[in-house]
């Protein structure tokens, strides 16, 4: 295997989602580097512990883990060590200096992370009003939401609002479509924060054009949706919404939707920092 091709396991005794992120999150600072990963999750017993190292002798490489029992974090170590190769538990720096904080160890308790506690079903019912106020659907139910997003079409408010509702955030989102009049309820909101997004007229288009070409809609002539003047026309309009209705407006242009969001989300704190 070549030195950018490697074999990376993923030992956790819970979903695996955490370890898989920090992963991933690591990966993309090494250009070229292909990962062939090996995802062990739900490793409680020592039965499944030794058919991982089994996995990992078989294909050797870097192991990640998250796990809190000692004695399978030990056969784990051990084992990596008969291997010589490399095991990093990837969440015991923040725990240590969490529990010098605290004072006190921690529980030692695995998935505790997706108990069905309060939070989850808050994030559930913030996922559910995302997809009942999609691109101003229920207009009558803005006012009880935490953010609405309003921008041009392909200004990715969707998916903004689905990664918003994962963390809680009752997110809504009003498309801005030429020749249609925007909800009057839009305009009488106070308790939600209104956020404007817009996007570079060119990389609309092209956006936009992509689009079409999914859906097998592309035509020879470009309509006023990919039109550069049109768009730009569009955009512009859209700005001029955002200053008069004072709406903070975020650039999308170069921000992925995981950028997007945090943007908003320190929007909402200032604001509620304010409020208090």
């Amino acid at each position: 295997m070549s030195a950018s091709r490697f074999h990376l396991h993923l030992v956790s005794d819970s979903t695996g989602e955490t370890v898989h992120s920090v992963a991933r999150a690591c990966l993309v600072q090494f250009d070229e580097a292909e990962a062939v990963e090996h995802i062990w999750s739900m490793v409680r017993t020592k039965m499944q512990m030794e058919r991982v190292i089994h996995g990992i002798e078989a294909n050797p490489g870097v192991v990640l883990f998250t796990l809190v029992d000692e004695g399978l974090r030990t056969i784990l170590q051990d084992g990596c060590r008969k291997l010589q190769v490399a095991a990093i538990p990837v969440l015991d720096p923040v725990l240590a200096v969490l529990a010098s904080q605290l004072g006190r160890k921690s529980r030692g308790l695995p998935g505790q992370q997706h108990l069905l506690d309060s939070d989850y079903f808050r994030r559930i019912d913030a996922m559910t009003f995302a997809l009942t106020h999609d691109d101003g659907q229920s207009a009558w139910g803005l006012k009880d939401a935490d953010v609405v997003l309003v921008g041009v079409s392909r200004t990715s408010k969707t998916p903004t609002c689905m990664y918003l509702a994962n963390r809680g955030i009752k997110a809504a989102n009003v498309p801005i479509v030429p020749g249609t009049p925007l909800p009057p309820e839009l305009f009488t909101l106070t308790g939600p924060l209104v956020v404007g997004l817009t996007n570079d007229p060119e990389r609309l288009v092209q956006i936009r054009q992509n689009r079409l070409q999914l859906l097998h809609q592309e035509h020879d002539r470009p309509s006023e949706y990919t039109d550069t003047s049109a768009v730009r026309e569009e955009v512009q309009q859209a700005r001029r919404l955002f200053t008069e209705r004072h709406w903070p407006v975020i650039d999308v242009t170069r921000r992925s939707i995981e950028e997007t969001a945090a943007a908003i989300l320190r929007l909402l704190a200032r604001r509620q920092g304010d409020e208090s």
